[in-house]
């Protein structure tokens, strides 16, 4: 039997963190509270866990700073969780990697099918068995680089791995997997985090941003991810198997 996955959750509001705790250990994960920096950074060495729930408003922290330091430092899952309902917010808790990005109050029906969206595309085991007969290839090239779908895994051209997080990963894929096509912004939100947008939703921009600055050599003039206006985005290399 698989041992239950690892959550953590950073919030200086104890009531909170115990609410969630709760929620969480009734769906079968094992959760550690923390209400501090230093002690979240202390957990990740000692017993990272899978994905963390992140609050941004933590006094005399700054939230964002953590997130970076999390991106930088470990592979896990990241979902903000917060009161800063603020559009701008949003897109620098996208920019800085967050892999979903939840306001306060939420619901915790809702959260959960977060968490288990991001962890499906981040923890290792949880990403769905492809049956051999007629599976999709797992690697892909483009223009040199190499995605890796069952390792999930990208190479440059020079053969260096380079991280993505796991919505940048995704977002990849669905390109890889539709190559030469315009894909709209619904058409890559509900392929990547299994939602609609919403009319003001920049999630997805985001995080074409993102990764065209370790795709391009030149992220203001891409080549290989292309905007098409009003209608979304293209991959334009062509797409082989590896």
């Amino acid at each position: 039997m698989n041992s239950p996955l690892h959550i953590a959750i950073l919030d200086d509001e104890v009531e909170i963190t115990l609410l969630l705790a709760n929620y969480l250990q009734s769906h079968g994960y094992r959760v550690t509270q923390v209400h501090d920096g230093r002690s979240l950074m202390a957990l990740m060495s000692a017993d990272p866990p899978a994905l963390v729930l992140l609050d941004l408003g933590l006094p005399g922290e700054d939230g964002l700073s953590i997130a970076h330091q999390l991106r930088e430092h470990w592979h896990c899952g990241l979902v903000i969780v917060t009161g800063r309902g603020d559009a701008v917010d949003k897109i620098v808790g996208l920019e800085v990697g967050a892999d979903d990005y939840v306001t306060k109050p939420f619901d915790l029906r809702e959260l959960l099918a977060r968490v288990k969206a991001v962890l499906r595309r981040t923890a290792p085991g949880e990403a769905p068995v492809q049956a051999a007969a007629g599976a999709p290839q797992s690697k892909l090239r483009f223009a040199g680089w190499e995605l890796n779908t069952a390792a999930r895994r990208l190479t440059d051209p020079q053969g260096q791995e380079v991280a993505l997080t796991g919505g940048e990963f995704d977002l990849l894929c669905a390109f890889a997997r539709h190559p030469g096509r315009v894909l709209s912004r619904d058409f890559l939100l509900e392929h990547t985090r299994g939602r609609e947008a919403g009319p003001f939703d920049r999630t997805i921009d985001v995080q074409v941003g993102r990764l065209r600055k370790k795709l391009e050599a030149d992220a203001q003039s891409p080549q290989t991810i292309k905007s098409v206006r009003g209608a979304g985005y293209i991959l334009v290399p062509p797409v082989t198997a590896a």
